[in-house]
């Protein structure tokens, strides 16, 4: 990328020379060098060269009470001066990671009243496959190992949480899944529904769990892990029919149902947890992202009653991290939380930014390059193609990528995923930003079809 300010040169010298990026192509960021995000307030970002960004993808799915919070900040430093780190090993806490487990069960779905501390969602993942099997193996049932996970979903990137994920690209390196971990279809109705109605289409996709249930043996499986809403798969919106028949299925085996509340969680639908917006009961649900509003790193696995009576019989969970529940995470998180319950923030998305952007949103369905535009709370997705009755997609041309390189040269940061364009704004977005969003995203559409087309 062209640059203006010397210190942008030296930044993207210093990447070059030593860093080494996530998801990235290291030959290909080398030659045109990283965008430097110099600071932030509200929903907006800036760059190096000066240039005013509006994060239509709340960091990556996490600011929730948006940038420059001095709250947050100023709880931090008060425990790092107080208390900056001490382990949870031995027999040992600390105020804030305890006052915190409490304040997370009163905003949990009922019955979930305790939680596994980690140090990011990849992390909570992981500790959930270690607890499943360790829960089947106090209830001897050592058998029970098999996690049910989907197509396209997403639930970090660690060995097990790559594994768990079902994204391709993610397994083909590492020699990914591990064993004990298989994938059934998604309910991407829009890129894989066919003839069927969306109705048709999410009963039977949740069909193929009960399929891959008997398949395996249900004396083989230990539990379904989900989004609620896939996020990083591009913003699936399962069709009214499949949570309904996920519930049903689950009913009817006896195995444990993991909820990956990472990016639906704290708001996101305008309800405190994904759970909550499709009344799912899980037995577990991962967290973190809007945990801390992205301030710092945390995470951590909410565990059903039922579940914690079983683990209390097992003896040592010979599992844990250095940074489990770490005090200044756990003090970001808490004045993190008490902003959302204060401000009222997750009523109010529900109430009306929400419905606002949704609606708003909607209007992009008329541009001759959209398929379909879906969303959920302060979630949407908006399908790019070449032919609207069809759902053809413009093959081999990357237009996701033209539409997400447009987006950030002209003060928009919208996902690419494929080519399916995707937001999750801060949850403290207001009607005028989403209206600049709006534009924004429009201008980019037409730059986008104009590029295609030419």
């Amino acid at each position: 990328m062209s640059t203006n300010n010397p210190q942008t040169r030296e930044w993207q010298a210093l990447s070059s020379e030593h860093h080494l990026a996530p998801f990235s192509d290291y030959k290909q960021l080398k030659e045109v060098g990283p965008r430097i995000i110099t600071r932030a307030n509200g929903v907006y970002l800036w760059d190096s060269e000066g240039h005013k960004i509006l994060d239509g993808m709340s960091g990556l799915w996490c600011v929730a009470i948006g940038y420059g919070r001095d709250e947050l900040a100023e709880a931090a430093a008060k425990q790092m001066r107080e208390l900056p780190y001490y382990n949870l090993f031995f027999m040992t806490a600390h105020p804030p990671v305890l006052e915190l487990a409490k304040v997370i069960s009163q905003i949990a779905p009922q019955g979930m009243n305790h939680v596994f501390f980690t140090g990011s969602g990849s992390e909570g993942n992981d500790t959930m496959l270690r607890m499943v099997r360790h829960y089947w193996a106090i209830k001897g049932q050592p058998n029970k190992k098999t996690i049910i996970s989907r197509v396209n979903g997403y639930h970090g990137s660690t060995v097990a949480g790559a594994s768990l994920g079902g994204m391709t690209f993610m397994h083909e390196q590492g020699d990914l899944p591990i064993p004990g971990i298989v994938h059934i279809p998604q309910p991407y109705w829009f890129g894989e529904g066919g003839d069927m109605s969306p109705d048709e289409f999410g009963v039977w996709a949740a069909e193929q769990l009960e399929k891959k249930i008997l398949e395996l043996g249900v004396d083989n499986v230990g539990a379904f892990i989900a989004e609620p809403i896939q996020g990083a798969g591009g913003v699936i919106v399962p069709p009214a029919s499949y949570w309904p028949k996920i519930k049903e299925i689950l009913a009817r085996y006896d195995i444990l149902f993991v909820a990956d509340e990472v990016i639906c969680g704290f708001g996101r639908t305008g309800e405190w947890f994904g759970s909550d917006f499709y009344d799912l009961k899980p037995d577990m649900m991962t967290i973190a992202k809007g945990l801390t509003s992205g301030y710092i790193p945390m995470g951590g696995l909410i565990v059903r009653d039922e579940i914690v009576k079983v683990l209390n019989e097992g003896g040592d969970f010979n599992h844990g991290f250095t940074y489990s529940g770490h005090p200044v995470a756990a003090a970001v998180a808490l004045e993190n939380i008490r902003i959302l319950r204060d401000e009222k923030i997750v009523e109010r998305v529900k109430a009306e930014t929400a419905p606002y952007l949704q609606k708003r949103l909607r209007e992009l369905n008329d541009h001759p390059l959209v398929g379909e535009v879906r969303g959920v709370g302060l979630l949407g997705a908006i399908e790019l193609v070449k032919d609207k009755a069809t759902r053809e997609r413009y093959t081999g041309k990357g237009a996701g990528m033209i539409c997400r390189t447009f987006c950030f040269d002209n003060g928009l940061i919208m996902r690419a995923v494929g080519d399916t364009m995707i937001i999750a704004p801060p949850l403290v977005i207001s009607f005028a930003e989403i209206d600049e969003l709006i534009e924004k995203a429009r201008k980019c559409l037409d730059l986008t079809l104009a590029k295609l087309q030419g």
